[in-house]
């Protein structure tokens, strides 16, 4: 979700690239919520950050929710930020209903969206 606010809401001034410690497959709750807020994400896929061994970023911003849970550290001269959310997923697990599941997924996604909105200021704090 991040990597589609950034492209739609900053991508004239930004790139993004997403990528976590394995890939999971695209999810379609989160595709699903997206959509309902106007971003297409539906051709995204998950990526690992080997994919990215070698490249070279200004930024690397973690958004897992604890610091120490996974989120790896980036190698380079990159600054490192973190900035964690919630992961929806696994507080859709104990969900009842597709919808109180969904709502997990809105919450975390307008999350993201207001961080995105401060970019890139944020990032020079």
């Amino acid at each position: 979700m991040a990597e589609g606010w950034v492209k739609h809401l900053k991508g004239a001034i930004l790139d993004a690239f997403s990528a976590g410690t394995e890939a999971r497959g695209l999810d379609p709750r989160a595709v699903r919520v997206m959509a309902e807020a106007g971003v297409d994400i539906s051709g995204q896929r998950s990526k690992t950050i080997n994919e990215f061994q070698g490249a070279s970023f200004d930024y690397v911003v973690t958004v897992c929710a604890d610091s120490g849970e996974s989120c790896p550290i980036f190698p380079g001269k990159a600054k490192a930020i973190h900035q964690g959310f919630d992961d929806p997923p696994k507080l859709a697990e104990g969900a009842r209903t597709e919808e109180e599941a969904l709502r997990h997924y809105r919450r975390v996604r307008d999350k993201i969206k207001s961080f995105v909105e401060t970019l890139p200021e944020a990032l020079a704090e």
